[in-house]
């Protein structure tokens, strides 16, 4: 497919995704089925335009001055993109399977210099507008800077398993796919990617299949090692679901101690017993739901760590999954809310005197973070927070560039694409007493 033929067909899926209100893999999954002719690079590439256009949907469509599909993939061209108006023109020439040339207003629109500084800070940081109030609570005025951060495109992470390997083993067995080391995980690896350039097939590579790496995003390393869990301990990981984090605790802890891994919905437990057995770990005992039995009532007051990697909005995973922000609901924030406090109100009766529960998120907003953790201090007055200054001690060496970097509060500190590189996670590590 030629360049044209392939936004022609971006055009088309975002269409569907705007006409149908379905998720954006459902609409180029279908997409493909019915145009079998294209390659995997033109479905890439189609893929790739689609997803960036959804990540800058409202800066675009204010660029082009409309919001119809045809407008934001344009507009995302300008400013994602960064192609200049003679390349979209001709791009768009009219010709077989490329998009009608362009009207006069968008040659227009195209020809503008900068974004109007005029635009909503909603419109200008690419988030829903109800969502504004909130990520002002928690940013101020740079939020528009910190929307603009999660609308660009995340690297590929991935954390190399030590129980496998080390860093400098799995990056020359991933050579030529140029991965550099991240600079806060001190065991994880980064893949840069091109926006015209297809995903490396990472789950055939050599190493991933021998359990030396895991795809893993840099701020879910660096969560993970907050935990601060050592060999010999015993840990609980409340909300397992695939196991990303129980194989990063698994790996931190030496395979000595013992981890136990549930979740609520245990169809979000299937996939993490291959995961385990791939990645040589041998501490981790699952504990699948069943109707009408708690299967933890025999950890009570045990665990020296309870990781609660709590369910959320996942407002902080924008960059890999553009289109939920447009699909997350004032409804679903509520629902969240509360199953965060019980299952944190779940882990206060599994944690040690002495021992922690961890919680993380991967959200930006403060109702589901620092609201969450003052909730859960004042619920349960044997517990306290940790400063993040001792938090991030667990880093090491980078731990105080980290702190620099972050957003912290008294009760936890926040990660950013814009502040650390990372997408968004939230982590508060609540000590009991004793």
């Amino acid at each position: 497919m030629t360049p044209a033929a392939r936004l022609s067909a971006a055009i088309e899926v975002l269409a569907d995704i705007e006409a149908r209100r379905r998720p954006a893999a459902d609409a180029l999954k279908d997409w493909g089925l019915a145009h079998r002719f294209a390659g995997s690079g033109d479905r890439a590439a189609i893929a790739g335009l689609v997803y960036d256009a959804l990540r800058r949907k409202l800066s675009a469509a204010h660029r082009m001055g409309e919001a119809t599909p045809r407008a934001v993939l344009l507009g995302m061209l300008r400013l994602d993109r960064g192609l200049d108006p003679a390349a979209i023109e001709k791009l768009c020439d009219g010709s077989r399977f490329a998009p009608d040339p362009l009207t006069p207003a968008e040659r227009a629109a195209l020809a503008r210099g900068e974004p109007d500084d005029a635009a909503p800070p909603h419109v200008a940081g690419d988030y829903p507008e109800w969502l504004d109030g909130a990520l002002a609570r928690v940013f101020g005025d740079d939020r528009v800077a910190e929307g603009r951060a999660l609308a660009h495109r995340a690297p590929i992470d991935l954390r190399v398993n030590t129980l496998a390997a080390g860093r400098d083993k799995a990056m020359a067995a991933l050579g030529h796919l140029a991965p550099k080391p991240t600079p806060w995980s001190p065991v994880g690896l980064r893949i840069t990617i091109g926006p015209e350039a297809k995903s490396p097939p990472v789950h055939a590579e050599p190493a991933f299949i021998k359990g030396q790496v895991e795809i893993q995003d840099e701020g879910s390393q660096v969560a993970a090692l907050l935990a601060a869990a050592k060999p010999g301990e015993q840990v609980i990981d409340l909300c397992a679901g695939g196991g990303g984090k129980t194989l990063a605790l698994a790996a931190a802890m030496a395979n000595k101690g013992q981890i136990y891994a549930t979740d609520l919905d245990k169809r979000r437990l299937a996939p993490i017993h291959a995961r385990l057995e791939r990645a040589g770990v041998r501490n981790v005992q699952v504990r699948t739901p069943r109707p009408g039995a708690d299967g933890l009532d025999d950890l009570a007051d045990r665990a020296d760590l309870v990781l609660v990697d709590a369910p959320c909005t996942g407002t902080g995973t924008w960059r890999r999954n553009p289109d939920a922000k447009w699909r997350v609901r004032p409804g679903s924030l509520a629902t969240r809310i509360a199953q965060q406090a019980t299952v944190l109100d779940r882990a206060a009766t599994l944690v040690r005197p002495g021992g922690r529960i961890v919680y993380i998120t991967c959200s930006l907003l403060a109702d589901e973070n620092a609201d969450q953790v003052a909730g859960f201090l004042t619920r349960h007055p044997g517990f306290a927070a940790l400063p993040p200054a001792e938090t991030v001690l667990a880093l090491g060496e980078p731990a105080s560039a980290f702190l620099d970097a972050v957003l912290a509060g008294p009760e936890g500190l926040l990660m950013t694409p814009r502040r650390t590189g990372t997408d968004a996670f939230y982590v508060a590590v609540l000590r009991r007493a004793g």
